[in-house]
C-alpha cells in the first residue's frame, strides 16, 4: 500500500484542480451523476459521487436498525446507501452549504427524507452528545492548502479536519460501534493509521479499487474499531 511518487502527485494536482473547476461550472439546476446503478443530483460546488467512496459503499456492513453518521457527506451517497442497507436512523453532515442542498435533494429523490437528516456542521459540532452505531467518513485525502470550500473536499489544510475527526470521534461512537473510513494511495494513509491508533482504534483494510486503467489512483476503505474489541 505505497504512496504515489512525487512526479505522480503533480499529475494528481492537475486532475484535482480540474475536478474542482468542474464542480463549480455546472448549471444552477444541477447535474445528474450515475453512481453504482443509481442517479444523484449535484448542485454547483458539491463534490460528485466518484470511485473514491466505492470500496466503502460496496463493503460496509450496516445491520438492520443501526444508527449511522456520515461525516463530510457531499452529495449524500454514502448516507443514502446506508439507508438502502437498512439503517434505522441516518445523519449526514457537511460544512459546505452546497453539499447540504445536494444531500437533502438526494435524500428526497431516493425516498429517504424522513429517515435521513442532513445538517450543516463543522465535523461533529452540531451533534452535541449524539452517538451512533456506525460512523462513515470520506474526508479530504491530502494535506494540502485548500483556498475555498470546494477545494476543501479534496485538500485538508494542515491536516486539521482529519486530526480533529480522530480527536472527537470517540465521543460520538457507541460502545461496540465501528468506523468505515475512505483514503487513497495519493493521500495520507500512514498519517491516518497513526491518528486512528492514537485515538484507540485498530485499522483493517477492507477493500480497494482503482480509478483508471493504469492503476495510478487507488482508493481504500478501512474498518476501524476500538482496540479492546475484536476485529
Amino acid at each position: 500500500m505505497e504512496q504515489t511518487s512525487a512526479p505522480s502527485l503533480a499529475h494528481i494536482d492537475r486532475w484535482q484542480k480540474n475536478r474542482q473547476k468542474a464542480f463549480k461550472a455546472i448549471a444552477p439546476t444541477g447535474k445528474t451523476v450515475r453512481y453504482l446503478g443509481k442517479e444523484f443530483l449535484v448542485f454547483p460546488e458539491t463534490f460528485w459521487p466518484f470511485t473514491d467512496s466505492q470500496p466503502l459503499v460496496r463493503n460496509f456492513k450496516i445491520n438492520k436498525g443501526d444508527s449511522v453518521l456520515d461525516v463530510g457527506t457531499g452529495s449524500g451517497v454514502i448516507a443514502i446507501f446506508a439507508c438502502y442497507a437498512g439503517a434505522s436512523k441516518v445523519t449526514a453532515i457537511d460544512i459546505n452549504p452546497a453539499a447540504i442542498k445536494s444531500a437533502r435533494h438526494n435524500a428526497k429523490l431516493h425516498g429517504f427524507d424522513k429517515l435521513m437528516t442532513v445538517k450543516k456542521s463543522n465535523l461533529f459540532k452540531a451533534l452535541k452528545d449524539e452517538q451512533f452505531d456506525v460512523i462513515t467518513a470520506n474526508l479530504p485525502f491530502r494535506n494540502k492548502p485548500a483556498p475555498d470550500v470546494v477545494a476543501s473536499s479534496q485538500w485538508d489544510t494542515d491536516f486539521k479536519t482529519n486530526t480533529q475527526f480522530f480527536a472527537e470521534v470517540n465521543k460520538h461512537l457507541k460502545p461496540g460501534g465501528r468506523i468505515y473510513f475512505a483514503q487513497s494511495n495519493f493521500g495520507a494513509i500512514a498519517e491516518i493509521r497513526a491518528l486512528a491508533k492514537a485515538a484507540g482504534f485498530t485499522v483493517k483494510t477492507m477493500a480497494s479499487t482503482t480509478a483508471d486503467k493504469a492503476e495510478t489512483r487507488k482508493f481504500y476503505a478501512f474498518l476501524m474499531r476500538r482496540v479492546q474489541q475484536s476485529v
